[in-house]
Order: structure tokens, then C-alpha cells, then sequence
């Protein structure tokens, strides 16, 4: 079967993968309540085990009853969602900004409690944004630095003094506190914004990658109905030929003038029609894309190339006589696919797909004679949610961000990212580029004999 077979199967494909992409998380968040929890209980427990400690192994003074106050009041906070709410559950990224902001609050609380920024320990503080910039939405991670910078400045002037000996006190230059207080802003800022670049990338990686298997199993599929026609073509061939022979034995058997003598004609002229329906079928069985199809280079270039040409755009497929014959990967199909439709779509009149092969590599280039790539993304194509396309933009961190990496987002540069992720697989090398007389350039080199199999 060629590729204009299987137009409409792949074009219900195309908005099944559409759908997937764009589906968002919803009021869901990425963190657990569960996690929230423990994260705040280990926080907990290690104040407990530091204010107890401070206070009687090292003898010093600090209000040991408003500090367990402070730790008792986040505790208590714990035991209420895990009553409330079962540990699986996905609060929302505004619900998740909220429990962080109550942790820092009651962190706060206990670095007012003894010394503010002069306690070593203040850079617990930090960890609740890192948490916030790997999970959650933009802006809510700048939102909970903010009100963390805040409390950082507050604890810098408003804090009890720093527990010490008792009868000494510990008070330390305002510039050291001024230090401290810089340093901290430096490496919260550093922190949210690295932090919540690292997952986004991440993430939209993961995205790239679930919508790239999602693409190859369902060409898989369109692959295989080939095959499974063509299998039944042979299983129905006996069962058929027996019905065209009974057709055969009534007609002749029957009066020619006789009332049933024109049903039995019609009866065989129809198994005649099925039979080479099922001749068709099974003679295709190379081009069907199963495991072992095979077709010559430029006739499988111009198989895929076929449901792209229209009026508008002519396609033509150049090379030398006697092409190797290359196996039919559903890979190849996909991702060679794809670049020819790309081309033809930015094309102006012609998209010229040729092909050389030596000894040693077989290349492919697809050629159009349209603008070309934007010399601002040509470095980042092949990444995914990378576009060219008129009237769409490269997506925002903050719309790829770890907290919703596909929401809402559809045929935002994915095609590329699949291709490109696809042909490598195959062992191929990709060049993207612009030809010196206009257009846009897919170069795509293969090892001879990872494509080429034997006749």
C-alpha cells in the first residue's frame, strides 16, 4: 500500500496526536501532598532536634517555648492535611504556593526567634523555593521568592538576639548582616530562575519525547494494517476461489433463459471483483510497511512525496537509475514524511528531494524554494516546541514550565524534534540549513548499510 492509502488514517492520526499534546494538567500540580508533607515533617524534626539541642547540650538561653510553639504549629498543620486529604493527592500549583509560603512563615518564626540572619541556619529558606521553581508554574516560584525575600529583609532588621552564653551576647556588625542578607538575594534569584530553567527543560523534553512515541506507535499501527491486509487477501483467497467455482458449476448448470440464470451471473461477476480486490492487496504486501517491506530508494521517496503534491506546489524526486532498495521503517516513513509535508507547506511553487549514494552513505536532501529557516531559531531546530511557522512564536519558558509543559500548546514545532528524533534512531545525521539561493535545506546522511537491504 503507498502512503495516499493511508491519507485519511494518518490524518486521524495527526489529531490524535494533536489531542494528546495539548492536554493539560488541569487543577492538578506536579507534588503530592504526601511529599509536601514528609519534606515539612523532616524540616520539623530536624528544628526539634536543633532547638532542643542548642538549648540544653549546649546550654544556650533562647525561648525554648515559643520555639516549640512555632515547630507545634507546623506540625499540627501536617496532621490536618493528612486527615483531610489522602497523601496522593495533586494540589493545584496555587495550593502548593500556599503550603510553601505557611513552611517559610513558620521557618521564619523560628529564625526570629533566635538571632534572624545571624543564624547559620537561615539558609533553610532556600529550599522551599528550589522545590517551588522545579514544580511549580513561574509565576507562583517568583511569587514565593518574593515573599521569601521579604521575610529575609524582615528577619534582617525585626529578630531576638542569637542564643549564646548565658551572660554574653553574641551581636555581629551590621555590614556582616548586610552581606548575609545580599548573598541571600543573589543566590535566591540564582536558585528560582536556574532551577526552574533546569525542569523546563526537562520537561519539555519528557513532552517532546511522549508525543515522538505516541507518533512512531501509531504509524506502527497504519503499518501493520497493511500487513493484516494483505494476510487476509491470502486466508480469504480458498474460501473465495471455492465460491467462484460453485458460481462457475450454477451458472452453467442453470437455463439460460431461465429465472435465476442473471443472479447467477451477477454472483460471479462479483467474487470475480472481490478476487482481484484481494490480488491487489497481496501483490502490495512489499509496500505496506511491515518488517520486511522494501522498495528502492526513489520509489519510496516518491511514495511519501505523492500526498503532498497539488496544484500549488510540485514535488520531484531526483537521482540516479538503479537506487538501493531500503527497508520500509515505519521511522522513515514518519519522519520523511513529515519534512517533505514541512517543505511543501512553506514552498512557493517546487520542493525538489533528491538523492546520491556511494559505497559507503546514502544522503537525502529536501530542498523548497520558500523563505527559509529564521536565522533566530535555525540553531535551535530539532529541539522540541521550536517553530517557524507564520503567525506562531516560539514557546515562553513560563509556557513550557515544569508545572505545565503541553498545556494548550498544539503543532508548536514537535514536528521537527520527532523527525530529527526518529532518523537518528535509524542512524541518520541531520543538517538543517538555508541554500545560497533561497529555501530551506534537510541534509540526511546514513551509514549505506544501516538502510540498504539485500534484494
Amino acid at each position: 500500500m503507498t502512503s495516499a492509502d493511508f491519507a485519511p488514517a494518518r490524518r486521524q492520526h495527526d489529531g490524535f496526536l494533536a489531542r494528546v499534546v495539548a492536554l493539560a494538567h488541569g487543577e492538578e500540580g506536579r507534588l503530592r501532598l504526601g511529599t509536601l508533607n514528609m519534606l515539612r515533617g523532616m524540616a520539623l524534626s530536624g528544628q526539634a532536634i536543633t532547638v532542643l539541642f542548642v538549648h540544653f547540650g549546649l546550654g544556650f538561653a533562647l525561648p525554648l517555648a515559643a520555639c516549640l510553639a512555632a515547630i507545634g504549629a507546623g506540625a499540627a498543620f501536617t496532621v490536618i492535611l493528612n486527615v483531610a486529604y489522602p497523601a496522593q493527592r495533586r494540589p493545584s500549583d496555587l495550593a502548593s504556593f500556599f503550603y510553601l509560603a505557611f513552611d517559610q512563615t513558620q521557618a521564619a518564626a523560628i529564625l526570629f526567634l533566635t538571632g534572624g540572619l545571624e543564624n547559620p541556619f537561615v539558609l533553610i529558606l532556600l529550599a522551599a523555593v528550589v522545590i517551588a521553581s522545579s514544580s511549580l508554574n513561574l509565576r507562583y516560584a517568583l511569587a514565593l521568592g518574593g515573599y521569601t525575600l521579604a521575610l529575609i529583609t524582615g528577619l534582617a532588621v525585626y529578630h531576638l538576639p542569637l542564643p549564646w552564653e548565658a551572660g554574653d551576647a553574641l551581636s555581629l556588625p551590621p555590614i556582616y548582616v548586610a552581606g548575609v542578607w545580599i548573598a541571600l538575594m543573589l543566590s535566591l534569584g540564582f536558585t528560582t530562575v536556574i532551577t526552574f530553567r533546569i525542569s523546563s527543560e526537562a520537561s519539555r523534553m519528557q513532552a517532546g519525547f511522549a508525543a515522538m512515541e505516541i507518533a512512531l506507535a501509531s504509524e506502527q499501527k497504519l503499518a501493520a494494517l497493511g500487513s493484516l491486509a494483505a494476510a487476509a487477501a491470502h486466508e480469504l483467497g480458498t474460501p473465495l476461489g471455492t465460491i467462484a467455482i460453485v458460481a462457475k458449476e450454477l451458472q452453467r448448470e442453470l437455463p439460460q433463459d431461465g429465472p435465476l440464470a442473471e443472479d447467477a451471473k451477477l454472483l460471479r461477476a462479483q467474487v470475480d471483483r472481490c478476487r482481484e480486490i484481494l490480488g491487489r492487496l497481496a501483490n502490495r504486501q512489499e509496500d505496506d510497511g511491515g518488517p520486511d517491506a522494501r522498495l528502492p530508494l526513489l520509489a519510496f521517496l516518491d511514495d511519501l512525496a505523492q500526498p503532498h503534491r497539488s496544484l500549488k506546489v510540485q514535488i520531484s524526486i531526483e537521482g540516479a537509475e538503479d537506487s538501493p532498495v531500503v527497508q520500509l521503517m515505519p521511522e522513515l516513513r514518519y519522519a520523511i514524511g513529515n519534512l517533505i509535508a514541512n517543505a511543501a507547506d512553506f514552498a512557493e511553487k517546487r520542493v525538489k528531494v533528491s538523492a546520491m549514494w556511494d559505497a559507503a552513505r546514502i544522503v537525502v536532501r529536501i530542498r523548497d524554494d520558500g523563505p527559509g529557516f529564521a536565522h533566530e531559531v535555525l540553531a535551535k531546530l530539532g529541539e522540541p516546541y521550536v517553530t517557524t511557522r507564520p503567525g506562531r512564536a516560539a514557546l515562553t519558558d513560563e509556557q513550557l514550565g515544569p508545572a505545565h509543559p503541553r498545556q494548550g500548546h498544539v503543532g508548536m514545532g514537535l514536528g521537527f524534534f520527532i523527525a530529527k528524533t526518529l532518523l537518528e534512531r535509524t542512524g541518520a545525521e541531520l543538517t538543517f540549513g538555508n541554500a545560497f539561493d533561497g529555501g530551506a535545506s534537510v541534509t540526511m546522511a546514513w551509514p549505506r548499510d544501516r538502510l540498504e537491504v539485500a534484494d
